[in-house]
């Protein structure tokens, strides 16, 4: 797999699929407030990848993501 397909698939641990969204993000305790970080995810671990960002208050935004 080429560096440019790996950019474009679901961040989730052993997850391949194509990633429809993007989820940004940041650390508040390392990262200035303006900076992002994104992880991508695909419909099925949207909500897990986005939960598990949000317990540790970190997500920001989400959006669709068209690689």
């Amino acid at each position: 797999m080429t560096d440019e397909a790996l950019s474009t698939v679901c961040s989730a641990k052993g997850c391949g699929a194509p990633a429809q969204w993007a989820l940004r993000w940041n650390n508040p305790k390392i990262h200035t407030e303006d900076r992002r970080k994104t992880w991508l995810a695909c419909d099925e671990h949207k909500d897990s990848l986005g939960d598990f960002l949000t317990r540790r208050s970190f997500l920001r935004e989400v959006e669709p993501f068209s690689g």
